[in-house]
Protein backbone atom coordinates (compact mmCIF):
# COMPACT_ATOMS: atom_id res chain seq x y z
CA UNK A 1 0.00 0.00 0.00
CA UNK A 2 2.71 2.31 1.66
CA UNK A 3 4.67 1.65 -1.94
CA UNK A 4 1.48 2.17 -4.80
CA UNK A 5 1.21 5.42 -2.88
CA UNK A 6 4.83 6.71 -3.06
CA UNK A 7 5.00 5.43 -6.88
CA UNK A 8 1.99 7.62 -7.48
CA UNK A 9 3.32 10.53 -6.15
CA UNK A 10 6.45 10.39 -8.31
CA UNK A 11 3.67 10.41 -11.27
CA UNK A 12 1.71 12.95 -12.63
CA UNK A 13 -1.99 12.67 -11.86
CA UNK A 14 -4.47 11.99 -14.62
CA UNK A 15 -7.18 14.44 -15.47
CA UNK A 16 -9.87 11.95 -13.53
CA UNK A 17 -7.43 11.55 -10.38
CA UNK A 18 -6.84 15.13 -10.17
CA UNK A 19 -10.57 15.47 -10.53
CA UNK A 20 -11.22 13.43 -7.84
CA UNK A 21 -8.72 14.41 -5.49
CA UNK A 22 -10.52 18.52 -6.14
CA UNK A 23 -13.75 16.54 -5.63
CA UNK A 24 -12.14 15.26 -2.30
CA UNK A 25 -11.06 18.75 -1.38
CA UNK A 26 -14.23 20.50 -1.83
CA UNK A 27 -16.22 17.43 0.24
CA UNK A 28 -13.18 17.98 2.99
CA UNK A 29 -14.17 21.74 3.33
CA UNK A 30 -17.60 21.37 3.60
CA UNK A 31 -17.44 18.67 6.29
CA UNK A 32 -15.14 20.84 8.16
CA UNK A 33 -17.54 23.57 7.81
CA UNK A 34 -20.01 21.53 9.11
CA UNK A 35 -18.62 19.01 11.83
CA UNK A 36 -15.22 20.56 12.80
CA UNK A 37 -11.99 18.76 12.46
CA UNK A 38 -12.90 16.26 15.49
CA UNK A 39 -16.39 15.61 13.98
CA UNK A 40 -14.61 15.09 9.93
CA UNK A 41 -13.61 11.81 9.24
CA UNK A 42 -12.58 9.84 6.24
CA UNK A 43 -16.30 8.05 6.53
CA UNK A 44 -17.72 11.03 6.22
CA UNK A 45 -15.55 12.05 3.47
CA UNK A 46 -16.41 9.56 1.65
CA UNK A 47 -19.92 9.61 2.09
CA UNK A 48 -19.96 12.84 0.99
CA UNK A 49 -18.09 12.06 -2.39
CA UNK A 50 -19.94 8.61 -2.91
CA UNK A 51 -17.15 6.63 -2.61
CA UNK A 52 -15.30 3.80 -0.29
CA UNK A 53 -13.16 4.81 2.45
CA UNK A 54 -10.42 2.91 0.54
CA UNK A 55 -11.01 5.25 -2.32
CA UNK A 56 -10.28 8.06 -0.65
CA UNK A 57 -7.15 6.50 1.03
CA UNK A 58 -5.96 5.99 -2.62
CA UNK A 59 -5.40 9.48 -2.89
CA UNK A 60 -5.02 10.62 0.32
CA UNK A 61 -2.75 8.33 2.88
CA UNK A 62 -4.63 9.62 6.30
CA UNK A 63 -6.90 12.24 7.13
CA UNK A 64 -4.34 14.63 7.95
CA UNK A 65 -3.37 14.82 4.37
CA UNK A 66 -6.67 15.22 2.89
CA UNK A 67 -7.18 18.25 5.48
CA UNK A 68 -3.91 19.63 4.96
CA UNK A 69 -4.48 20.16 1.01
CA UNK A 70 -7.90 21.41 1.87
CA UNK A 71 -6.42 23.94 4.24
CA UNK A 72 -3.12 24.55 1.79
CA UNK A 73 -6.29 25.16 -1.18
CA UNK A 74 -8.42 27.49 0.82
CA UNK A 75 -5.44 29.80 1.42
CA UNK A 76 -4.42 29.80 -2.31
CA UNK A 77 -7.86 31.13 -2.86
CA UNK A 78 -7.41 33.34 0.06
CA UNK A 79 -3.94 34.55 -1.31
CA UNK A 80 -4.73 34.83 -5.20
CA UNK A 81 -7.65 36.88 -4.35
CA UNK A 82 -5.93 39.39 -1.74
CA UNK A 83 -2.85 39.52 -3.99
CA UNK A 84 -5.08 40.74 -7.38
CA UNK A 85 -6.76 43.44 -5.50
CA UNK A 86 -3.47 44.92 -4.11
CA UNK A 87 -1.96 44.46 -7.03
CA UNK A 88 -5.07 46.52 -8.68
CA UNK A 89 -4.12 50.00 -6.51
CA UNK A 90 -0.84 51.92 -5.76
CA UNK A 91 1.14 51.56 -2.48
CA UNK A 92 -0.63 54.09 -0.29
CA UNK A 93 -3.57 51.98 -1.28
CA UNK A 94 -2.50 48.89 -0.94
CA UNK A 95 -2.63 48.23 2.55
CA UNK A 96 -6.42 49.53 2.93
CA UNK A 97 -6.66 46.84 -0.45
CA UNK A 98 -5.76 43.93 1.50
CA UNK A 99 -7.47 44.73 4.19
CA UNK A 100 -10.65 44.85 2.45
CA UNK A 101 -9.96 42.11 -0.03
CA UNK A 102 -9.45 39.66 3.12
CA UNK A 103 -12.18 40.28 4.85
CA UNK A 104 -14.46 40.69 1.99
CA UNK A 105 -13.57 37.03 1.04
CA UNK A 106 -13.70 35.79 3.76
CA UNK A 107 -17.17 36.77 3.90
CA UNK A 108 -18.24 35.39 1.19
CA UNK A 109 -16.72 32.12 1.97
CA UNK A 110 -17.55 31.18 5.82
CA UNK A 111 -16.54 27.67 4.92
CA UNK A 112 -13.14 28.48 3.99
CA UNK A 113 -13.21 30.55 7.17
CA UNK A 114 -14.23 27.43 9.47
CA UNK A 115 -11.81 25.29 7.53
CA UNK A 116 -8.25 28.26 8.45
CA UNK A 117 -9.87 28.25 11.96
CA UNK A 118 -10.06 24.28 12.80
CA UNK A 119 -6.68 24.47 10.48
CA UNK A 120 -5.49 26.64 13.14
CA UNK A 121 -7.01 25.01 16.20
CA UNK A 122 -5.35 21.70 15.58
CA UNK A 123 -1.58 23.19 14.06
CA UNK A 124 -2.44 21.55 10.10
CA UNK A 125 0.09 22.98 8.37
CA UNK A 126 3.80 24.28 8.76
CA UNK A 127 3.17 27.89 8.52
CA UNK A 128 5.16 30.21 10.31
CA UNK A 129 3.86 33.43 11.95
CA UNK A 130 6.53 35.73 9.69
CA UNK A 131 4.21 34.38 6.92
CA UNK A 132 0.81 36.04 7.92
CA UNK A 133 2.30 39.70 9.21
CA UNK A 134 5.64 39.81 6.72
CA UNK A 135 3.65 40.64 3.71
CA UNK A 136 1.43 43.28 5.22
CA UNK A 137 4.47 44.66 6.92
CA UNK A 138 6.12 45.00 3.69
CA UNK A 139 2.69 47.14 2.37
CA UNK A 140 2.85 49.41 5.39
CA UNK A 141 6.95 50.17 4.66
CA UNK A 142 5.97 51.02 1.14
CA UNK A 143 2.81 52.64 2.42
CA UNK A 144 4.54 55.13 4.66
CA UNK A 145 4.56 58.93 3.70
CA UNK A 146 7.38 59.47 4.88
CA UNK A 147 10.82 58.31 2.63
CA UNK A 148 12.74 57.03 6.01
CA UNK A 149 12.94 53.34 6.87
CA UNK A 150 10.08 52.26 9.93
CA UNK A 151 12.03 50.31 12.69
CA UNK A 152 10.94 46.63 11.85
CA UNK A 153 9.05 46.33 15.43
CA UNK A 154 7.15 49.16 14.72
CA UNK A 155 5.73 47.47 11.16
CA UNK A 156 5.74 44.01 12.77
CA UNK A 157 3.06 45.51 15.67
CA UNK A 158 1.01 47.12 13.45
CA UNK A 159 0.71 44.14 11.19
CA UNK A 160 0.17 41.78 13.98
CA UNK A 161 -2.56 44.40 15.31
CA UNK A 162 -3.86 44.41 11.97
CA UNK A 163 -4.60 40.84 11.51
CA UNK A 164 -5.75 40.07 14.77
CA UNK A 165 -8.34 42.99 13.93
CA UNK A 166 -9.02 41.09 10.60
CA UNK A 167 -9.21 37.89 12.65
CA UNK A 168 -11.80 38.89 14.70
CA UNK A 169 -13.92 40.50 12.56
CA UNK A 170 -14.45 37.30 10.56
CA UNK A 171 -14.83 35.31 13.66
CA UNK A 172 -17.37 37.84 14.95
CA UNK A 173 -19.28 37.73 11.42
CA UNK A 174 -19.31 33.57 11.57
CA UNK A 175 -20.73 33.93 15.54
CA UNK A 176 -23.45 36.78 13.83
CA UNK A 177 -23.94 36.58 10.29
CA UNK A 178 -26.34 39.91 10.60
CA UNK A 179 -22.59 41.86 11.69
CA UNK A 180 -21.27 44.47 9.20
CA UNK A 181 -18.05 43.00 8.46
CA UNK A 182 -17.86 45.67 5.40
CA UNK A 183 -18.41 48.65 7.62
CA UNK A 184 -16.06 46.78 9.92
CA UNK A 185 -13.61 46.84 7.18
CA UNK A 186 -14.24 50.73 6.81
CA UNK A 187 -13.42 51.23 10.40
CA UNK A 188 -9.91 49.28 10.58
CA UNK A 189 -9.04 51.20 7.41
CA UNK A 190 -10.04 54.63 9.05
CA UNK A 191 -7.90 53.65 12.12
CA UNK A 192 -5.07 52.30 9.98
CA UNK A 193 -4.71 55.55 8.18
CA UNK A 194 -3.92 57.52 11.66
CA UNK A 195 -1.26 55.01 12.82
CA UNK A 196 2.33 56.33 13.28
CA UNK A 197 3.87 54.08 11.07
CA UNK A 198 1.94 55.37 8.11
CA UNK A 199 1.68 58.99 9.28
CA UNK A 200 4.32 61.89 8.83
CA UNK A 201 4.43 65.51 10.29
CA UNK A 202 0.30 64.54 11.43
CA UNK A 203 -0.35 64.18 7.56
CA UNK A 204 -2.00 60.58 6.60
CA UNK A 205 -1.31 58.95 3.64
CA UNK A 206 -4.53 58.70 0.99
CA UNK A 207 -5.76 55.93 1.69
CA UNK A 208 -9.15 55.73 0.01
CA UNK A 209 -12.73 55.38 1.53
CA UNK A 210 -14.20 53.56 -1.67
CA UNK A 211 -13.93 49.93 -0.97
CA UNK A 212 -11.67 47.81 -3.42
CA UNK A 213 -13.31 44.49 -2.87
CA UNK A 214 -16.27 43.71 -5.53
CA UNK A 215 -17.49 41.46 -3.14
CA UNK A 216 -17.87 44.33 -0.56
CA UNK A 217 -21.91 44.83 0.55
CA UNK A 218 -23.43 48.07 -0.30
Amino acid sequence: MARSQESRDRREPTLTEQARRAQLIEVTIDRIAEHGYGGTSLSRIAEGAGITKAAVLYHFPTKAAVVRAAHEHVLAALTEHVGTAVSAVGPQQAPAAYIRAMIGHLRERPRHTRVIIEAMTHEEGDHEPHERWGPLADLLAAAREDPSPAPEQELRTTAIIIGGAIDAIVAEQLSDPDYDTAAAADQLVAMVRTDPVLTHHGKNPPLPDTATDKGRAP
